[in-house]
């Protein structure tokens, strides 16, 4: 299960963390790096976690992944994202941009507690952090595709 849970974390993380850049470039024009920035802080996250629970020390594993959290919190946050979202004009672009950096924020937590909760403390039943973390990937995936049809649908489909 750890090797399937990362492999999908390793495919629909980095797609949520893109659809930032794509909504970004929907309203204004922005760089490409900031694609890039989002992409390689959420492939160090699940990949510091990966190797965390499969291969290496895991405090070093969760020590990359929180490195990588902490990087894509910041970018869409304070970084380039961040200050490109604040500038948009669109009501529905701030709202549905503000409610994804909840999603990554505070969804996304689960994921590190559950770590710190199994792997470095032995408190959880592998079993039940699978069912929580089954959970949480349902609300989250679900939630940032609502967010952007909502915002989609409140700016009547139109870009820039």
């Amino acid at each position: 299960p750890t090797a399937y849970r990362y492999i999908e974390l390793l495919i629909t993380m980095p797609l949520q963390l893109i659809k930032f850049y794509l909504i970004l470039g929907s309203v204004r024009n922005v760089s490409s790096v900031i694609c890039w920035r989002l992409l390689i802080g959420t492939l160090v996250m699940v990949m510091g976690g990966y190797l965390g629970t499969a291969h290496i020390n895991s405090m070093l594993g969760f020590v990359i992944w929180m490195t990588g959290w902490i990087y894509v919190l910041y970018e869409i946050f304070s970084g380039e994202a961040g200050r490109s979202a604040s500038k948009s004009g669109s009501k529905p672009f701030v709202a549905a941009f503000s409610t994804l950096r909840m999603i990554v924020t505070v969804g996304w937590s689960i994921y590190p507690l559950g770590y710190i909760f199994s792997y470095l403390t032995g408190g959880v039943d592998v079993n039940s952090l699978n069912a929580i973390y089954n959970f949480v990937d349902f609300v989250n995936k679900i939630a940032f595709g609502l967010v952007i049809w909502t915002a989609a649908v409140s700016s009547g489909g139109r870009s820039r």
